[in-house]
């Protein structure tokens, strides 16, 4: 029985977060689409193909997908470069689709996992803000901003065109998604009590606010993507930035759904499913998207965490696009303005955010850096940034995890004084650390023999392995001997190289072995 309710709530809760994902995607599907210049109804289609594709058979349950910003820029840039011709920009889609299921089948996904937390953090905080500046225009009656940094600005003007009665809704919005009880949004949704109570309220007392207004009806039509030589290869390179961006895009989304519900998405298989939507989008003359981070953490926080929230967003702009939709046009967008802010709010990661005085220096400027860029540049040059600094974090605490000592190895007073040093190198050694072994080379020279004691290197990368080479064959000119000590696993490294310097003669497994050696080297 109880086994039986839980489902019955599953799917209660996928219903409600796909209706709400779905109201919430009709302005920007339809917004995105005018942006675009393939015209409002491309965005719908797109929404609706893509999110019931990646919903069947993406990797991350709970991921709502359609048009997003990012995507919208591109693909806008790609219908001025082709000439406005909406067939060509439909093949670069198409081509872009096709890679991204390439970049699935080939595992390629798997790389998303390797992005720092800190970075995912400054990612979902700025998404947070983003979502909270582009609202509050709408929630005080005035036409929205595209732009977070726009919509700063515009702010004067918001306030100048103040609308009482569109505030009054947001306002009320704002309460009730903020204070319904628990037990009460378990049942319905507190974002969908609102949307249903304002939209009835504003309809009601004839309220004059900004709605959502006229939306395209009618299913696309069936048609080929048109291919040129000509264009070929102008349309190939648009369809490549088309599917990485898509795949970044989409994979972001996807780490930020496993954060909000402590889950772990399958990124090839995301990728394929994003692939297969896009190429469907190309056929109906959709726009171009990926998972969308505002839509997803709408869904998630509106009960949806299975594939048929995914569908039932997908099936409820179809049935828009079929005849429903006088139902939506008088949504105010005061009330989708309180519910985005709900969203905004709860996106914010206070998981770091309450550890800003006690996190590594390091990682909260990693993070702060993401956040910036993510809310006044670009999403992707944010994150790209992000893996930059914390790659560059990570390599200098490498280095001064890397050590260098130089000390003489006496035989026992037998006046060999000098005669034989040991060059001590602990830690990694790799392009890093290698500067400090030959910034030190010097103060070998002289002696007869050479030890590299490399037995505490945990791994050595090519460019110290070509290092070490380079060192013993400037010793060898000197007429100095050289001996590595080193772990089994880094000599079958070194013996790949098959250089002529670093012979299977000058290495040992122990220190012990290596001096002897160089003292017999060193009494003749």
């Amino acid at each position: 029985m109880e086994e039986r309710s839980f489902s019955l709530a599953r799917v209660r809760g996928d219903l409600f977060g796909g209706l709400t994902a779905g109201v919430v995607a009709l302005p920007l599907a339809l917004a995105f689409g005018v942006a675009s210049g393939a015209g409002a109804a491309a965005g719908l289609y797109g929404a609706i193909a893509l999110g019931l594709v990646a919903a069947l058979l993406g990797g991350t349950k709970m991921q709502i997908s359609g048009p997003t910003g990012p995507m919208t820029v591109v693909f806008a840039s790609t219908l001025v470069v082709l000439g406005g011709e909406l067939a060509l920009a439909m093949a670069a889609v198409l081509i872009g689709g096709v890679l991204q299921i390439v970049l699935g089948l080939i595992r390629a996904g798997m790389l998303v996992r390797f992005i720092p937390y800190p970075v995912v953090s400054g990612f979902m905080s700025g998404i947070g803000i983003i979502i909270i500046l582009l609202q509050l225009a709408p929630l005080l009656g005035a036409p929205p901003q595209s732009a977070p940094l726009t919509a700063v600005l515009f702010l004067p003007d918001a306030l100048a065109a103040f609308n009482g009665q569109a505030f009054l809704l947001g306002l009320l919005t704002l309460i009730i998604v903020f204070r319904t009880p628990m037990s009460v949004s378990r049942v319905v949704p507190a974002p969908l009590v609102a949307l249903i109570a304002m939209t009835l309220l504003s309809v009601g007392a004839g309220f004059r606010v900004p709605v959502i207004g006229e939306i395209p009806m009618g299913l696309p039509e069936f048609a080929l993507p048109h291919f040129s030589i000509e264009s070929w290869t102008t349309v190939l390179f648009l369809g490549a930035t088309l599917a990485v961006l898509g795949s970044i895009d989409s994979l972001l989304t996807s780490l930020v759904a496993d954060s909000v519900t402590r889950t772990r998405h399958a990124p090839n298989r995301e990728l394929i499913g994003q692939g297969v939507g896009n190429m469907l989008c190309a056929f109906v003359g959709g726009l171009p998207g990926a998972g969308a981070t505002m839509r997803t953490v709408v869904n998630i926080k509106s009960g949806g965490l299975g594939r048929s929230s995914g569908v039932t967003h997908a099936l409820f702009l179809l049935a828009l696009l079929l005849g429903a939709a006088p139902l939506a046009a008088d949504i105010p967008l005061a009330v989708l303005a309180g519910i985005l802010i709900k969203v905004g709010v709860d996106i914010l990661d206070y998981r770091l955010l309450k550890l800003l005085r006690t996190a590594p220096r390091a990682d909260i400027a990693v993070m702060g850096t993401v956040f910036g860029l993510t809310v006044f540049v670009d999403l992707i040059i944010a994150v790209g940034a992000g893996v930059v600094l914390s790659m560059g974090l990570i390599i200098h605490r490498l280095i001064e995890q890397a050590s260098l000592r130089i000390w003489p190895a006496d035989a026992d007073g037998s006046g060999m004084e000098g005669r034989v040093r040991v060059l001590e190198v602990s830690g990694p050694f790799f392009f890093g650390s290698t500067s400090q072994l030959l910034d030190r080379v010097d103060q070998v020279m002289g002696t007869r023999a050479v030890v590299f004691d490399c037995s505490r290197v945990p791994f050595m990368d090519l460019s110290a392995e070509f290092t070490l080479e380079e060192m013993i064959e400037g010793l060898k000119s000197q007429n100095i001997s050289a001996f590595v000590v080193v772990r089994p696993a880094i000599r079958e490294q070194l013996a790949a190289l098959q250089a002529p310097n670093l012979p299977k003669e000058i290495f040992h497994d122990d220190l012990e072995s290596a001096l002897a050696r160089a003292h017999a080297i060193a009494r003749d």
